[in-house]
């Protein structure tokens, strides 16, 4: 029997013999008092692998020393300081530890494992210290359970929070000064251009560009999007990617500024808060110099006034208010249950929504070449798939993941004012962890502050972060799971649900719908009988026919 991290251990270029001379050869069991789990962040590909290997070997040597066997070494390139960026990782290797598989968790040092503050870091300790479990920092010395521990690791888990924010101030500083001097940003050079390596210019790609090119001189000819990415396919000429043109990524092109050889100025995504993602809005306008003038990049495929000839041509093809080039309506609401999941029998792609019917997306966008394509009535599909959840849902065992992620789904569906809450009171209780800190530094170490102050400011803030765990606690009490037991139940919740809702709850259970292609024209095989879903996991409850049955005697 190998370790599940026994692939990640030789993908790190760890050799076996030395792996047991670790103790990360055979698995590890035992009393979880006496286990650990290991999390290992590489934060910058400059982080190499004798590096990281380094961090192992001494987490190792210090659990062997404490008489502690690691049980996982959980290893992810992830940034710990962006609230957005969800780490699975470090995800699973905390939850080994508040399941219970083990009582330590190591780091190598404590900004591994976050950059976000003692808000995050003290809600992980808090839970930690329910379970009588602890964190363990290797370089710093630093263990949770300690008397006198906490404010060492409050400290460097603010300076680690405070580094980060330089970090960022210093890289977009840079980044703003390379773009007004023209040199390329960075990331995905558009199709038909290259940017060599340490140049910061862009050029035409010799092997890209003719089709480019034809592309650009199609649409300044008037054809449509749609038409040339059928041309394209029918001529077998793939993307970048080695897939076929679709509508949408001729628009793309367009849009994008830097396929004019120009500097994009695009705005960056924020949450619900103004927290910067790492996302950009697509599109976006050149970056104009003091002259007035767009900031170049080097070579286009196009130039600046031809882009805006084609911009021209697709706002006098758009339409105010329809799906047709206009990008003011804001997100559609969904319309259909199964878009996206449906899957055509011919190129195994997704289905869309097509007026009355479920039709093959690949056909629609990117012609007949690509797939003959397959079309169904949408009310025949929607009422099969409906069927096919119930009884599925019924079957699985009530500590299934799919219950509780429809659970969780249905929740913040049926109540996202509750949900967007949680994130509010979780952003607040961090907040106010961060203030208590600073306080404790101003009094502690700054010596600037009267003793009285300092008592009443602590007593403020420590009834504030109560009230937030508290609230924070209730907030989070998980959902009411017996309508998923019964039949009436559920299928009462899933008429009610409306069409969003209904694609909630179906995708937290399925992966996928296979529609089988009929058999011949005017084939009558039922709908029930061409579907063939994916499930997330198998249908495994014992209770099933008894909940058939009382509800079988209500309606009888």
């Amino acid at each position: 029997m190998e370790r599940d991290d026994l692939a990640t251990l030789r993908a790190l270029g760890f050799k076996d013999d030395e792996l047991r001379a670790l103790g990360l050869c055979e698995p590890a069991t035992g009393d979880p008092g006496n286990l650990a789990e290991a999390y290992i962040r590489r934060s910058k590909k400059r982080d190499d692998l004798a590096t990281l290997r380094a961090h192992v070997r001494d987490v190792c040597r210090t659990a062997t020393n404490a008489g502690v066997a690691i049980r996982r070494v959980w290893f992810e390139q992830r940034s710990a300081s962006k609230a957005h960026v969800r780490r699975e990782e470090f995800e699973q290797a905390t939850s080994a530890v508040l399941d219970g598989l083990s009582k330590t968790l190591y780091v190598w040092k404590l900004d591994r494992l976050s950059r976000r503050g003692m808000g995050a870091v003290g809600l992980l300790l808090d839970e930690f210290d329910k379970r009588s479990a602890r964190m363990f920092s290797v370089t710093e010395g630093l263990d949770s359970s300690q008397r006198g521990a906490r404010f060492a690791i409050a400290f460097l888990s603010e300076r680690a929070r405070e580094e980060a924010a330089d970090i960022a101030l210093r890289t977009k500083a840079g980044g703003d000064a390379h773009k007004a001097e023209g040199r390329w940003p960075g990331g995905v050079v558009p199709y038909g251009l290259r940017c060599p390596k340490g140049t910061g210019k862009l050029e035409h790609d010799p092997a890209e560009y003719p089709t480019a090119r034809r592309i650009a001189e199609a649409l300044l000819n008037g054809d449509t999007p749609a038409a040339i990415a059928e041309v394209l396919n029918s001529e077998q000429i793939k993307t970048r990617k080695g897939k076929y043109w679709r509508a949408q990524t001729i628009i793309h092109l367009v849009q994008s500024p830097s396929w004019a050889g120009l500097i994009p100025d695009r705005d960056r995504a924020t949450d619900e808060f103004g927290n910067p993602l790492d996302k950009w809005h697509r599109g976006g306008n050149p970056l104009m110099g003091p002259d007035g003038h767009p900031v170049k990049a080097g070579n286009g495929v196009v130039t600046f006034a031809e882009r805006e000839l084609i911009l021209s041509k697709f706002a006098a093809r758009s339409r105010p208010g329809t799906a047709i080039g206009d990008r003011t309506r804001g997100k559609r609401k969904a319309a259909t249950i199964l878009t996206g999941v449906l899957r055509c029998p011919h190129c195994k792609g997704p289905m869309g929504n097509g007026g009355r019917n479920y039709r093959c997306l690949a056909r629609i966008n990117q012609g007949p070449s690509v797939c003959k394509g397959v079309a169904t009535m949408r009310e025949r599909a929607d009422e099969a798939i409906a069927v096919l959840w119930i009884n599925h849902i019924l079957g699985l065992s009530p500590d299934s993941p799919t219950i509780q992620v429809i659970a969780r789904r249905w929740l913040t569906y049926q109540d996202p004012e509750k949900e967007s809450r949680k994130r509010a009171v979780s952003a607040a209780l961090e907040n106010a962890a961060s203030r208590e800190l600073r306080l404790q530094k101003e009094f502690f170490i700054g010596g600037g502050m009267a003793e009285a102050q300092y008592e009443i400011l602590r007593a403020e803030l420590t009834a504030q972060i109560t009230g937030l765990k508290a609230e924070l606690s209730e907030l989070s009490q998980e959902a009411d799971l017996s309508p998923l037991m019964d039949p009436e139940a559920l299928a009462d919740l899933w008429n009610v649900a409306g069409v969003e809702g209904q694609r909630a709850l179906l995708q937290a259970a399925l992966k996928r719908v296979a529609l089988l292609p009929a058999k011949g024209k005017g084939d009558r095989t039922p709908i029930l009988d061409r579907l063939e879903p994916e499930w997330r996991d198998a249908s495994d409850n014992p209770a099933i026919e008894a909940a058939w049955g009382a509800w079988g005697k209500r309606t009888a």
